[in-house]
């Protein structure tokens, strides 16, 4: 008769983990058959019904229900000393490959790619790639950002993340800004529509036929957005825009603008009729932080899901197209709601400028004018 072991209790605390390692894509398949070994023994079945079921020998079976009641759900992890398949290059040549990939750059290029990583160290490409995957490394892949430093920056950015996470009672906050240059693109020949194993084509190729410019205004509640558009940014085209927001806010509640510094947002002739209709409450974002503007978010749907694929013979198609997603986001209004709070940002900002002065200790960037294009 072959050996087998009474059952063993699993405690709920170490059972959750063994499931889900067993039920997650990402969990290598030496790890998932060690799970379930212990969870097959801990139903009740003996070492040689489980050796037949999963494939694998009653000594294999034995060692990791042993390895279980030994070191518990970390404990399938663990290979042994000596045992497993032997790294080919050694920790020594991996810190180089990846001291070289973050600190260095080919002769003549910005960034690394696997065959000249492969040609510098004398491995093969798929040995750098897998390096790199394993340390999370992208070479090809870079994000954008930008310091804000304006002198007020705390002060601003309190002032606009407060009306965020504690709106005003009795009021309404709109977010304000103007999408500039939207191009109205025509392709050079009809593109083929999408189908059943081929996605939807369109020239690489276009006619410009003009552009235009879009004031909108979210209102950070409900989702909604007041949008207008006019052939060029000025003051005059700004103070028509807040005259149809007055129009499609009617009554007297106070109305919290948030807006960043151009300078159509603070023209006298702006000022002026703000102080006429004290209702209007501005607030301004720091400098260099367009991030804190919500209605950048929208301004991104409106892009992907009507412009960027759209094709136009005028401006005025364009308007339209822009005047029709306009209608249908306001017939079902989706919010986008704020979660970072003050503290979360000051410590992501911190991080951020202790990176900068580690890497260029002592040395400031020079201070530039802000131009539409850098919001």
């Amino acid at each position: 008769m072959s050996r087998s072991h009474a059952p063993f209790v699993i405690p709920e605390l170490q059972r959750e983990p063994l499931e889900r390692w067993v039920a997650a894509h990402g969990t290598p398949q030496q790890v998932a058959l060690r799970c379930r070994i212990v969870l097959g023994a801990a139903s009740g079945q003996t070492d040689v019904m489980l050796a037949d079921a999963l494939g694998v020998s009653r000594p294999t079976v034995a060692l990791w229900r042993g390895r279980f009641l030994e070191a518990g759900p970390e404990g399938l992890w663990e290979i042994a000393p000596g045992r497993g398949r032997k790294p080919t290059y050694s920790s020594r040549k991996i810190k180089a490959i990846v001291q070289a990939t973050t600190s260095s750059k080919p002769q003549g290029m910005t960034q690394w790619s696997c065959r000249t990583m492969a040609h510098l160290q004398g491995v093969s490409k798929s040995t750098v790639s897998t390096i790199w995957r394993s340390h999370n490394l992208k070479p090809h892949r870079v994000k954008t950002f930008k310091l804000s430093r304006d002198a007020q920056f705390l002060e601003k950015l309190t002032d606009v993340v407060g009306l965020y996470l504690n709106p005003p009672d009795q009021a309404l906050v709109l977010c304000v800004d103007e999408k500039t240059q939207i191009q109205a693109l025509d392709r050079t020949q009809p593109g083929l529509p999408m189908k059943k194993g081929r996605l939807g084509t369109m020239t690489h190729d276009y006619k410009r036929n003009g552009t235009t410019c879009l004031f909108a205004a979210l209102e950070v509640l409900q989702g909604k957005v007041v949008g207008q558009c006019f052939s060029r940014h000025r003051h005059q085209e700004f103070l028509k825009f807040l005259r149809c927001i007055d129009a499609a806010f009617p009554g007297d509640i106070p109305l919290h603008l948030v807006m960043d510094h151009y300078g159509t947002h603070k023209h006298p002739n702006v000022q002026a009729w703000l102080r006429r209709h004290p209702r209007f409450i501005p607030h301004f974002v720091p400098t260099s932080a367009s991030w804190l503007n919500r209605v950048e978010r929208w301004f991104g749907e409106l892009t992907s899901k009507a412009v960027r694929r759209g094709a136009f013979s005028s401006v005025a198609d364009l308007q339209i197209a822009i005047a029709q997603f306009l209608e249908a986001w306001n017939k079902d209004p989706k919010p986008f709601v704020w979660t970072a709070t003050l503290e979360s940002i000051q410590a992501k900002l911190a991080q951020c400028r202790q990176t900068l002065e580690q890497i260029k200790p002592g040395c400031t960037a020079p201070r530039t004018r802000r131009t539409k294009k850098q919001m």
